[in-house]
């Protein structure tokens, strides 16, 4: 018979449950991260050729109008190849797809990485991270499963998503977060920590990976923050909603743009015609407007008080356009690094218009109502915008400050479909 102590003893998973995850974790979070350097350098340098070299050479400008109407739109084409006649069509509509997901094909895999650097690399306003993500679990859980048949496949999955989010951004936190909410509720033995600890081995692997092969940073130059006061506390909270707001116009928009790019129905029609909106919105907006917007964005916030307010709301409308048309279009990628260069744009526009508020609460609680707002990710929403404040003293102010954006933000659509084409919320 059972004692009062055995009844009562947590169950807790023992070392040797946990050790043999190891091995596993450090070989698919420094594969993940290895996945996304070789993405994003292969993307890089076709970025180089096609917006330096060439124009160089023909002797015209590297964001002139025609040009960038002439690259986007010649991307749109080589995207509609892709996803026409590679194995798979390069993945699922992207429009429905999030920061994780069941496994794709292996097949799929090269399709979609090809035509998210393709993508990347011709100015589309897209990042790299669910083609990353989606990449990393399909070929985690292919290898994984005939490696070792017996573990769930699930396990695989969750060591590719937490190892691609530390490359991502170059530290484990932001997969803790984010796997922090996906088993919240969840049954299983074991603490949360002990079903965190193998994709944290993994998150921390690939994150060290990027950290040593390259040099990821969102932190953008801010000046800090480092005393704030109930001023800035007021400012957050309404620099926050206001974010949450504008980047919700988008949110709703983009049902009605989806289906319009979806009656043209074939790729080689709708990406095309996706990258020649896209050229038109370079050219309206100026090359900050292009890319997946990280390096973008500390250019932005390098040039605080030379764009009028008129100019950056300018930026922040054409930026939302395109990611709109991006992702409604076809074209693979994310939209969390674009989210952040459209928070960053609205949130100058705001201390352009109130220079009495500090440009790291402008920018760093505009950052968070619009992730807020697009992603429904709550603490990667925090997270993000934490790091572009870099400044603790700016943590207990977004914490406050998520709280009016998150009642502005449930329930409402939010910047991905179902497979119906219904906005999900």
């Amino acid at each position: 018979m059972a004692t009062d102590h055995d009844a009562t003893a947590p169950a807790e998973a023992p070392v040797r449950i946990l050790l043999p995850q190891v091995l596993p974790a450090l070989v698919v979070g420094v594969g993940s991260a290895l996945l996304f350097l070789g993405i994003s350098t292969l993307a890089d340098e076709l970025q180089s050729v096609l917006w330096e070299t060439v124009p160089d050479a023909l002797d015209i400008g590297r964001y002139s109008s025609l040009w960038m109407i002439t690259v986007l739109t010649v991307t749109g084409v080589t995207v509609g190849l892709v996803v026409w006649k590679a194995p798979g069509h390069a993945g699922p509509d992207p429009a429905s797809e999030g920061l994780g997901g069941p496994p794709l094909p292996p097949l799929v895999v090269p399709g979609l990485l090809a035509a998210s650097t393709l993508a990347l690399a011709g100015g589309v306003s897209l990042g790299p991270e669910q083609p990353t993500i989606a990449a990393a679990i399909s070929l985690a859980a292919w290898l994984g499963l005939r490696a070792a048949p017996d573990v769930p496949g699930a396990f695989w999955v969750s060591l590719a998503i937490a190892g691609t989010f530390g490359a991502l951004f170059g530290t484990p936190v932001a997969a803790a977060l984010v796997l922090s909410e996906a088993l919240t509720g969840q049954p299983g033995r074991g603490s949360l920590w002990d079903r965190l600890f193998a994709p944290l081995l993994a998150a921390g692997a690939g994150a060290m990976t990027t950290q040593l092969l390259a040099d990821p940073s969102f932190a953008m130059g801010l000046p800090p923050l480092t005393d704030p006061g109930w001023e800035d506390l007021l400012a957050a909270l309404v620099v926050a909603t206001l974010g949450a707001l504008f980047a919700l116009l988008g949110c709703y928009a983009f049902p009605p743009l989806h289906r319009a790019f979806g009656r043209l129905r074939h790729p080689m029609l709708m990406l095309p015609a996706g990258g020649l909106l896209l050229g038109l919105l370079g050219a309206l907006g100026g090359h900050l407007t292009l890319f997946k917007g990280l390096h973008e964005t500390k250019e932005l916030v390098g040039s605080i008080g030379v764009y009028s307010s008129g100019e950056l709301a300018r930026l922040a409308v054409v930026k939302l356009a395109a990611l709109l048309v991006a992702a409604a279009a076809g074209f693979r990628g994310g939209r969390v690094f674009p989210a952040v260069f459209l928070g960053t744009a609205f949130g100058l526009v705001v201390q352009a218009l109130v220079p009495e508020i500090h440009p790291a609460v402008a920018v760093s609680s505009a950052v968070l109502g619009v992730l807020l707002a697009t992603t429904r990710q709550g603490w990667v929403s925090l997270f993000v915008a934490a790091v572009i404040a870099s400044s603790p003293a700016m943590l207990a102010l977004l914490c406050l400050a998520s709280l009016p954006a998150w009642l502005v933000v449930t329930g409402r659509p939010q910047l991905e479909l179902d497979h119906q084409g219904r906005s999900r919320r």
